[in-house]
């Protein structure tokens, strides 16, 4: 196991950066959308093109369902996301996109995609394995 020391940097604050730097480059991208990170997130989510519970999509985007219920409120407002009782349990709430929903989503699917492939260029399988262990590690701890 590697140490901080080892490293020379620490790596939450490495992670940090890298997300503060992605979210600006994916607000600049995604502009004429007027989409808040939070709002992208859970529209990447919908890449599939299935709908999704509430539960599904706060594991999907690591987000608590309390605070997923006002980015779906904002979603439904700008007219991306509706609200359906799920046929198969009446209790439970089914979220889908709209036509206009599908499409913010697949712009930001496609701001992702881009992004990523620009930036993970010069980056080899053994060192994004070992990015993928770090964030497994630090998911973990934290739950």
């Amino acid at each position: 196991m590697a140490s901080i020391e080892e490293i020379g940097q620490p790596v939450i604050p490495a992670l940090q950066q890298a997300t503060h730097a992605t979210l600006t480059a994916l607000a600049v991208r995604l502009e004429s959308l007027g989409l808040t990170a939070s709002e992208q997130n859970v529209l990447a989510v919908f890449a599939d093109r299935q709908a999704h519970s509430v539960g599904e999509l706060a594991a999907a985007t690591g987000t608590k369902a309390s605070t997923l219920t006002s980015v779906l409120d904002r979603l439904e407002r700008k007219g991306h996301a509706e609200r359906d009782v799920d046929d198969s349990d009446r209790r439970s709430v089914i979220i889908s996109l709209t036509p206009a929903g599908q499409l913010a989503a697949n712009a930001v699917l496609s701001a992702m995609t881009s992004l990523e492939r620009s930036a993970l260029a010069s980056v080899s399988r053994q060192q994004l394995s070992g990015f993928f262990a770090v964030t497994a590690a630090l998911t973990r701890e934290s739950r």
